[in-house]
């Protein structure tokens, strides 16, 4: 099915399909292996994308964004912009995403306007900060501190795997405001400057042009009214912001899948052994069906999951078995396309070889597989 006879498209949602995908076209894919080498991307990339509005999905118009949730737009843009084969331009570009939303929704008028605004125009980037060295998705445990102190909290202890970590100049920090357990954890924004904030950037197999780092918070004095919402209230804000990341990611995840296909296509036409191309040969075709298949009925699936989102459901499980479902497809793909391509597949600068080394992190990020296996099982009620 094409995005024009899907049901679920307006022509407002092709409209912005066709803006993401010139400007994937122009201003990403030609330079993503430069960016690569770079370890970052060019701070004018985000007051591009920011002109076009891709930030702004989920967030007040009053603060420069949509106004409104649009599962359906935001998987739009997330299939076109993964079209340059690159997770760690989304990653790093698209960090907004995972750093604002606690924001949006908890954040007071004041905070909103100091951090939203100038992220919304490309001027500023925010991070997300929830993984500690000692572990990630399990939230309730979160070790770092914050420490009511007059009117500011002062923050101790340590993140990592911190997306866009180096130059956030906005961070959403998971810290412990009371006891043991979830009800004890708070959100709490820090800025990217504060002096008791330090960061160490993480060398990686994979989102080469995304920054990642470790944050290091030592006696990190921040005003309370950095606090979002309810003090005591950060477990649900955390938990309720993984639903969006992991389709988000699902929607990158088959849109790589695709990527791997076309790569695999393209090369299987013009590359010949024994006297036949490559697609002539019928293990190679289905090799390229089976691609095909997969992605298919992924993309079909993340489609009706958008399409529910955006009629109020919140189908928990089976965001979680689509995540796995669309990693696991995504390492079919890549592995495939790597046969296919064959030596050319192992060579640095190849789109190929780029994904087949970022599968890890889709499968990983926003909740492993396993993980997401586990949460399905206790939603469904076994």
């Amino acid at each position: 099915m094409t995005e024009a006879s899907s049901p679920f498209y307006t022509d407002e949602h092709q409209a912005f399909r066709e803006v993401v995908r010139q400007f994937t076209e122009k201003e990403i894919t030609p330079n993503v292996h430069q960016w690569d080498l770079d370890g970052e991307l060019p701070l004018e990339l985000y007051r591009k994308a920011a002109a076009l509005e891709l930030f702004g999905d989920g967030i007040e118009a009053e603060y420069g964004g949509h106004g409104q949730r649009d599962a359906i737009l935001r998987m739009a843009m997330m299939e076109e912009l993964s079209m340059a084969g690159s997770g760690g331009v989304i990653a790093s570009l698209l960090a907004n995403y995972i750093g604002l939303s606690p924001v949006s929704k908890f954040g007071s008028h004041e905070i909103k306007s100091r951090v939203i605004t100038p992220c919304m125009a490309g001027e500023a980037i925010s991070a997300l900060a929830i993984t500690e060295p000692s572990g990630g998705s399990d939230v309730a445990n979160l070790r770092t501190t914050a420490k009511r102190d007059g009117d500011h909290f002062v923050i101790n202890g340590e993140k990592t795997f911190i997306t866009s970590g180096m130059r956030a100049h906005f961070i959403t920090v998971a810290a412990r405001t009371g006891g043991p357990g979830p009800a004890g954890l708070s959100l709490i924004v820090v800025d990217g400057d504060n002096p008791g904030l330090s960061r160490t950037k993480l060398d990686k197999m994979g989102w080469l042009s995304s920054d990642t780092a470790t944050l290091y918070f030592s006696d990190c004095r921040v005003p309370v009214e950095n606090l979002l919402g309810e003090e005591g209230a950060g477990f649900s804000m955390i938990v309720n912001n993984f639903n969006p990341e992991r389709i988000d990611m699902a929607a990158q995840s088959l849109a790589f899948s695709r990527v791997c296909f076309n790569e695999a296509l393209a090369y299987a036409r013009e590359r010949e052994t024994f006297k036949k191309r490559l697609v002539e040969h019928q293990v190679i075709r289905h090799k390229l069906v089976e691609m095909d298949r997969k992605i298919n009925a992924g993309k079909a699936w993340c489609e009706l999951l958008a399409w529910r989102l955006n009629q109020g459901d919140d189908p928990v499980a089976e965001i979680a078995e689509l995540k796995v479902a669309a990693t696991t497809t995504f390492e079919f793909c890549a592995r495939e396309a790597a046969q296919i391509l064959g030596g050319a597949s192992y060579l640095r600068g190849d789109t190929v070889e780029r994904l087949y080394r970022e599968v890890r992190v889709q499968a990983i990020g926003g909740g492993s597989e396993e993980i997401m296996r586990d949460l399905a099982s206790r939603q469904l009620g076994f």
